[in-house]
């Protein structure tokens, strides 16, 4: 798989990223540790967790679950320098820690917790599972209210965690710290804060995006393009919604949505006439349906990684496969036309 540098980091990683989500819930330890063998046997070394996963769903007794699978792997396999892994910490209304906020107490804490299940000195991209601050992601986007918030005590975190995440990359514990479920203001301030003051600097932006959830192509695109933010795309498929697989309004037994009803409210009355429009460009031109969607990403005129996740090697070879397709210009266009025709589906 093709290598490419991950923004301003000096780090090579490949085009696509593995998603881990899944391990420890709908997957089991050996499943996961099957996946991440596939994985790297097709030259996909860069690796996104979270201290959170598994989802479906979060719990508190299951937090660090899927980091403690890929460290048994790691000290199974060893090599760890072969890959290239992100982490997360999460906080805001999250169930670890009691659900407070961010701090610099809470990243280092956080990032100790994940070395030690993980079972490595050092994790490579350490990143924001989520502000703070209200934001319009997960479907908030329809009652957003940015109001109210009193920026100086904003500041005042940023400068914080951005000291702490200093101290931990000069102790070699993590090399990049980064954000996730942010927004275009958010990512501006935190690199005009980490500019003025000397500090590290965000590397990359882990948001949803997909044929389905296009709410980056605007601000955050010129964004990710000028300071050379990369987007790591999570959702490319939009839960499945992409594979076809729901087409119906049905939900196949092991699957997501036998889990999550709604796909957290990914599943709406326009959501299934937008989903035959994308299946219908791949049908007409000899596409997987998946591969088209994740391949869709890699097009972009911003920087963009997409976070690919199964729950079957079968699911992980198709979505593998994507890294070898470039669509067409009909196959584009014939997407635009679509995008135009069913722009907000959920």
């Amino acid at each position: 798989m093709q290598q490419i540098a991950l923004g301003t980091t000096g780090l090579q990683v490949s085009t696509l990223c593995l998603g881990t989500m899944t391990w420890g819930s709908q997957n089991t330890q050996a499943e996961g540790h099957a996946q991440m063998d596939r994985a790297l046997e097709r030259g996909c070394t860069f690796w996104d967790t979270a201290e959170m996963y598994p989802v479906n769903p979060v719990r508190l007794e299951t937090l660090g679950l899927t980091e403690t699978i890929i460290g048994t792997w790691l000290a199974a396999r060893g090599g760890r320098d072969r890959l290239v892994l992100a982490s997360k910490v999460p906080g805001g209304k999250g169930v670890a820690r009691g659900g407070g906020p961010i701090t610099g107490a809470v990243l280092r804490a956080a990032v100790e917790a994940s070395l030690a299940r993980l079972q490595t000195d050092y994790i490579d991209l350490y990143q924001l599972h989520w502000p703070n601050r209200p934001v319009y992601h997960f479907r908030r986007n329809w009652g957003y209210n940015p109001a109210g918030q009193n920026r100086t005590e904003i500041e005042a975190n940023m400068i914080e965690v951005l000291q702490v995440a200093a101290d931990l990359i000069a102790e070699g514990k993590i090399r990049h710290i980064a954000l996730s479920n942010d927004t275009a203001w958010g990512a501006a301030k935190w690199l005009a804060l980490a500019q003025t003051h000397g500090l590290p600097r965000m590397a990359t932006v882990q948001n949803e995006y997909s044929l389905l959830c296009r709410h980056f192509d605007t601000d955050w695109a010129e964004l990710s393009a000028l300071e050379e933010m990369p987007l790591l795309a999570f959702s490319p498929l939009a839960t499945g919604l992409l594979t076809g697989k729901y087409a119906g309004d049905v939900t196949p037994e092991g699957s997501r949505r036998a889990l999550n009803a709604d796909l957290s409210g990914r599943v709406t009355p326009q959501v299934f006439p937008a989903v035959a429009a994308y299946m219908g460009i791949a049908a007409r031109h000899g596409l997987d349906a998946a591969q088209m969607a994740i391949a869709f990403c890699r097009t972009r005129p911003f920087p963009c990684i997409p976070i690919i996740g199964a729950t079957s090697l079968a699911q992980l070879d198709t979505a593998l496969g994507a890294a070898d397709l470039t669509l067409s210009p009909e196959v584009l266009a014939e997407i635009d036309a679509a995008h135009r025709a069913h722009p907000m589906p959920f």
